[in-house]
This record gives structure tokens, sequence and C-alpha cells, in this order.
């Protein structure tokens, strides 16, 4: 059993920057697939970013070139760095993981149907202008 738990999530001003962090325990996450959704008031959850076992990445388009996701093994520490916020990544951020060999892509691909089986709590980010 994997237990997710999120932290870093505030209220910041657009253009401003936060870093989320979700400490992993129950198991290593060296061997899973791990990613960073959201979930807006009104509208579906979305995956932003994917991280595989061998450290590959992968970005939502709205996301891309804003946010970074990595990971720290040792400190069993997912991380999201969100960098110019805008007003719209307002929402209740998520880390998720999945056991297995799955790629970052086939993990942003498969996730849109099959959700992962592990998930935080989620922590709250809003962004104002």
């Amino acid at each position: 059993q994997v237990h997710l738990v999120e932290f870093g999530g505030d209220s910041v001003q657009a253009g401003g920057s936060l870093r989320l962090s979700c400490v992993v325990s129950g198991h290593t996450h060296s061997g899973y697939c791990m990613g960073w959704f959201r979930q807006a008031p009104g509208k579906q959850r979305e995956a932003v970013a994917v991280i595989d076992s061998d450290g590959s990445t992968i970005y939502a388009d709205s996301v891309r070139g804003r946010f970074t996701i990595s990971k720290d093994n040792a400190k069993n520490t997912l991380y999201l760095q969100l960098n110019s916020l805008k007003v719209e990544d307002s929402a209740t951020y998520y880390c998720a993981a999945d056991e297995g060999r799955m790629t970052a892509i086939e993990g942003f691909e498969v996730w849109r149907d099959d959700p992962p089986h592990y998930w935080g709590q989620g922590t709250q980010v809003t962004v104002s202008s």
C-alpha cells in the first residue's frame, strides 16, 4: 500500500511561484510512475505532469515550460515547481502513483481513462490577478 501526502499549496498572485511536495510512504517510489493532477471547481480533473521511474517526464500543453516535475528517491518525495502562475492554474492539486514500469508518456495516456491507483488528499493552489 502506498500513502501520498501533498504539501505546499497556497494563495499567490499571478506571475508568482510555488513548489508542491508529495511525500510517499509505504513503498519507495523509485519503481512507480508518478504524476500531478489538478481539478478546478466545475472542471474535469486533468493530468498536469508525469514522471516515470527512469526520470523521464511529460507535461500538459497548458503548463509546459512553466511547471517542472521532479523526484528525490532518497527523500521519497515528488515535487512540482510551478512558475509564472496564471489565474487559470487555480485548482486542487493531487499527486498520484501507479506501480510498474510505465513510461511517462504511457502513464499520461493510460491515465486519461484508467486513473492511477494511489492518490493524495490534495493541496489547494489559488492564483489571483
